[in-house]
């Protein structure tokens, strides 16, 4: 048994500390006027920026091991935890007035919102499969309870249910998927001693019903097709604050759990997992796409296009390369400032007692804010991918980790899809631009939701402008330079 008081406790320190405001936002908000939960947010806040210092006071470029190899800490989980901190404060802080309006400006909310950024940071530095579980358990069960948290509301409570009952299947087999993997490689458990295993032995059958089932577990969690069955139903029942919750910084955690499975542990059988990427990603970019034409809901249509860029995402990854990886959380970073936005747009121009979730809504926002409609513009331009924007250049980038193995076809096939799927974005800023107003009232003066959304749309051009710096920090991330 390990000697306690020899522990080095700064590698978790963010994890501790997350740990402990949590807690202390769930032990005094009982105490806390019955409709006053200032203090509950300013303490998540407060949390983030204390983090966020913690964080880059540690970034180093090496790989640190802690606690017998368990934890890793380098250069990818620093940045991904970093963008995590940024995006959980841009959630709460463009969700508040809605979360006001609807009667859910809870301490509750705020501290489920704090475990689950404790369960993301956990699964980003696992190097050990148990704490990949429990990472991912505890980020889970969060967004399950954040799904249910407007309990009046029925859509939320079919959305949590389904939620729940198919992410528990997704993480039993995850968890089958580790145990034959546990059995493959003679009783390991971290992903370096799995590694150091397959290089040896990557034959057998039990490992590639491991993998499958490994894989299959994994891309749930990212909304991968043809395990997306959850998402919309999901994102569209979930009030649009928890929405923009999912949609955001648990895409990083997915994603660093994909990376450290199957690139640090599995990277042995890259031959096994890379077929079934490759089906995943020709079904994602075919449903995701096509079937947002058929939406009448705007949130429903990016839970759609969600299914699209996370499958944009797996092309880097399927592509084995360090350059494809750092395309992968290149794309995962600008997807996550690009559906900020576009969720952000939903909370925009809801009010109380009204969610405004229909394309309809969308009709005429130029003659309301043409401010926001010009933000509006550059955020979908970013989705589709129109040149010299963000998304544009991310698409690039994944799209050049795929030719750089030679499969000239699923670049051709990706371009085709992202083609297709640039009709509804356009269709979007029709209505914003062409179309008289169904609602010639105000749009939401809430400028915490018109400062954020309005980074959006600076980063979304001035990124696209000059990609340089978010493509070589991702690089940073994989060695590159």
């Amino acid at each position: 048994m390990p000697n306690l008081t020899s522990l080095n406790l700064m590698p978790v320190l963010p994890e501790i500390i997350l740990a402990g405001m949590a807690c202390l936002i769930l032990l005094i908000d009982p105490f806390m006027p019955r409709h006053g939960r200032n203090v509950s947010y300013a303490l998540s806040l407060l949390t983030l920026v204390v983090l966020f210092i913690v964080t880059l006071m540690q970034m180093s470029p090496t790989v640190r091991m802690s606690f017998g190899g368990m934890v890793v800490n380098d250069p990818m989980s620093d940045i991904m935890k970093l963008a995590s901190y940024i995006s959980l404060a841009a959630v709460l802080i463009m969700s508040r007035g809605y979360l006001r309006d609807r009667g859910m400006d809870k301490g509750e909310y705020y501290m489920l919102a704090m475990f689950g950024l404790l369960g993301m940071i956990i699964l980003i530095s696992a190097n050990h499969l148990l704490l990949i579980y429990l990472g991912l358990e505890l980020m889970s069960l969060s967004m399950y309870a954040l799904t249910a948290f407007k309990r009046d509301d029925g859509r939320a409570s079919e959305a949590a249910m389904k939620y729940f009952i198919l992410g528990a299947l997704a993480s039993g087999l995850l968890l089958y998927g580790m145990s034959l993997l546990y059995g493959v490689t003679g009783g390991q458990l971290m992903l370096t001693d799995i590694a150091s295993a397959l290089s040896h032995d990557s034959s057998s059958l039990a490992l590639k019903a491991a993998v499958v089932l490994i894989v299959v577990g994994a891309i749930f969690k990212l909304g991968v097709a043809p395990f997306h069955m959850w998402l919309p139903d999901v994102y569209e029942g979930a009030p649009t604050a928890v929405t923009l919750y999912l949609s955001t910084a648990p895409k990083l955690a997915a994603l660093a759990m994909v990376i450290r499975l199957l690139v640090d542990g599995m990277g042995g059988a890259f031959a096994d997992w890379q077929p079934v990427l490759i089906v995943a990603v020709v079904l994602s970019l075919a449903i995701g796409n096509i079937v947002a034409i058929a939406q009448t809901s705007f949130k429903r249509m990016l839970t759609y296009s969600t299914i699209s860029h996370v499958g944009f995402v797996m092309l880097g990854i399927l592509s084995g390369t360090d350059v494809g990886y750092s395309a992968a959380l290149f794309y995962t970073l600008a997807y996550i400032v690009m559906t900020t936005g576009g969720f952000g747009m939903i909370l925009l121009l809801a009010k109380q007692g009204y969610e405004a979730e229909s394309l309809d809504d969308l009709r005429g926002l130029n003659d309301r804010s043409p401010t926001m409609a010009f933000v509006f513009l550059l955020l979908m331009f970013s989705m589709a991918g129109i040149p010299f924007t963000l998304g544009f250049w991310a698409k690039l980038a994944v799209l050049q980790a795929v030719v750089g193995i030679g499969m000239w076809w699923l670049a051709v096939y990706a371009v085709v899809m992202s083609v297709i799927g640039a009709f509804y974005y356009l269709r979007a800023v029709k209505f914003v631009y062409f179309d008289a107003p169904t609602d010639q009232s105000p749009v939401n003066p809430d400028w915490n939701v018109r400062g954020v959304l309005a980074l959006s749309g600076l980063l979304v051009l001035v990124l696209g402008i000059f990609p340089g710096a978010l493509v070589g920090l991702a690089s940073r991330a994989f060695g590159g330079f």
